[in-house]
């Protein structure tokens, strides 16, 4: 045996022993202090559906199911913040999305496509749901110089509800219209034709796509049971749902939302935080009314 691994040897004993030796004196047992081990998902036939539709079981799904469900595993802090920031915003998902008849499975798509954070893309989608602009303003979110709506999280929640609906009756299951919802309903109907299917689990579409679908089904698995795959939190760990707020009806033009800020006893920073679809220093009002959220005094 060479000297190298008589050193690895070496090294890995004395982290054992000190472990132990730390174990022995306090609470904290072995396991708290080495990973966790994450366990391989027995997939198996009508195991997993999304909305309701059976994902269907042959080599090819198991396989690029097998595949996200072992990548969102692993990817452990991106995971680990969609479980924390999970706790925050599904809740006011499900309720938008029941309300608009749409399947729960949905807000998934919010995960999938930002993280649940407002985020950007280089193509410039844009907010939760990563609308493009033309989308947004054909379901009717404002998009300027000052307002991007697209950052709101009930209005864009609502609009991509509508969107869902419109893609469901277009492609006839939820699981297309999930896809589509993806790629773009004209590239999903285009390969639709090309190809002679139906169906997502059928077709042959570019990578992204192609794992889209699989990934919600990974991020649904991991979020019913995230102690399955390693993921332990405590109560304090997940972010807290957004603190009281009250709306404040704003009908005329702000020339400073630093000042308004100021009059409601905000930061600018704070008033960004709780109205990120504020995008500009001031706002002009013309025949259009706005709710402001600041904190309940």
């Amino acid at each position: 045996m060479n000297n190298r691994n008589k050193t690895g040897i070496g090294l890995v004993i004395i982290v054992l022993v000190a472990c132990i030796g730390i174990s022995a004196k306090t609470d904290i047992t072995l396991s708290d202090l080495l990973p966790q081990v994450v366990k391989s998902v027995k997939i198996e036939q009508n195991a997993f559906n999304f909305a309701g539709e059976v994902m269907p079981l042959n080599p090819d799904t198991r396989e690029r199911l097998d595949r996200e469900l072992t990548v969102n595993a692993y990817w452990q802090s991106s995971t680990l913040l969609n479980i924390k920031l999970a706790q925050k915003y599904l809740p006011m998902i499900e309720q938008i999305l029941r309300e608009e008849g749409v399947p729960d499975d949905f807000k998934y798509l919010a995960i999938a496509e930002s993280g649940l954070r407002n985020v950007g893309s280089h193509a410039g989608a844009k907010g939760f749901w990563q609308f493009m602009t033309g989308t947004g303003k054909e379901y009717g979110l404002e998009i300027n110089s000052e307002v991007d709506e697209r950052y709101h999280f009930e209005k864009s929640t609502r609009a991509a509800a509508k969107y869902i609906k419109k893609l469901y009756s277009r492609f006839g299951s939820y699981t297309n219209a999930a896809a589509s919802y993806n790629v773009g309903p004209t590239k999903f109907s285009k390969e639709m034709k090309a190809q002679g299917e139906d169906n997502y689990y059928n077709m042959n579409l570019n990578i992204e796509t192609s794992r889209y679908v699989f990934r919600l089904l990974a991020i649904k698995e991991i979020l019913k049971r995230p102690n399955d795959f390693g993921f332990y939190l405590d109560p304090q760990d997940y972010y807290p749902q957004t603190a009281d707020l009250m709306s404040v009806t704003v009908d005329s033009t702000v020339p400073s939302w630093k000042d308004f800020a100021r009059q409601h006893g905000l930061t600018y920073r704070m008033l960004k935080f709780y109205n990120p679809w504020i995008i500009d220093s001031k706002l002009t009002v013309i025949n259009n009314t706005y709710q402001v959220r600041v904190p309940r005094r």
